[in-house]
């Protein structure tokens, strides 16, 4: 059974993803409504932007960390760059060879790497080490 302070954190971490999946899906929308950027390249900058805006807050407000910006940092864009990996493939699935309009696409691939980001980043970016540190 999943501790109750998991899932608070769980809950944390998805309201943070909340903030930096608006800060995506803000720029996707700019970049394609009127940049005329493809949807695939709309989606990339957004999920980079919204990756800084999600490991600014994770770090201080999600897992408290006390790991170090040089230690942190690098792990998270590790995971994020996975992410970034799958989403882009994902995109390319769904809005590309599927046809499925690329807003509907992004929140089918947002959903589903909700799981990756928090998983990665609870047992490998932040982990607190047995003592309680990092």
């Amino acid at each position: 059974m999943i501790a109750r302070a998991e899932l608070f954190r769980f809950a944390r971490f998805a309201a943070v993803g909340l903030v930096g999946t608006i800060a995506h899906y803000a720029l996707l929308l700019v970049l394609v409504e009127t940049g005329g950027a493809p949807p695939l390249a709309g989606s990339v900058a957004g999920f980079l932007l919204g990756a800084v805006v999600n490991y600014a807050i994770n770090h201080r407000f999600v897992f408290r960390s006390g790991r170090a910006h040089a230690e942190a940092l690098p792990r998270f864009m590790t995971v994020a760059g996975v992410g970034l990996c799958w989403n882009a493939l994902l995109m390319y699935l769904l809005a590309e060879l599927m046809g499925l309009h690329y807003l509907l696409a992004q929140i089918l691939t947002t959903g589903l790497l909700l799981v990756w980001h928090y998983v990665g980043n609870a047992v490998w970016t932040f982990r607190r080490d047995k003592a309680g540190g990092v």
